[in-house]
């Protein structure tokens, strides 16, 4: 939890007063900043885990060719299940606007996740 420098990261955005008063104002968001329209990951993830032949799925922003940030899927396939990035995309596409499309995807054995359950999308960025 905590890293070298001895900070403890939350997800939580302070501020501190010259007493040394801390106050949470709001917390880090995991939004995705796609030509200017903000792409909330757990709602590609809701749609993903829609599909019959996905066991789970995470979003993470990462950078295409051109330095932009896009969504990027990271799925588990169910069992014997046949499918494709290309199906994932265009699954995705049908459900959701135009700039919330799925622009890659790469498959993986399990999503990391913490003991309560929370997606480690840090875990998935350093895979990047």
């Amino acid at each position: 939890m905590l890293d070298a420098e001895g900070w403890l990261h939350t997800g939580d955005i302070a501020t501190v007063t010259a007493d040394g008063i801390f106050r949470i104002v709001d917390r880090l968001k995991e939004l995705i900043k796609y030509k200017g329209y903000q792409v909330a990951p757990a709602v590609l993830e809701a749609v993903l885990l829609e599909h019959p032949q996905i066991a789970d799925a995470a979003i993470i922003g990462a950078n295409d060719a051109d330095g932009q940030e896009v969504p990027k899927a990271y799925v588990v396939r169910q069992a014997d299940a046949d499918l494709s990035a290309e199906d994932v995309m265009e699954f995705v596409a049908a459900h959701v606007a135009p700039h919330e499309k799925v622009r890659m995807v790469e498959f993986i054995d399990v999503i990391p996740k913490s003991s309560s359950g929370k997606i480690l999308r840090k875990d998935l960025r350093a895979r990047t």
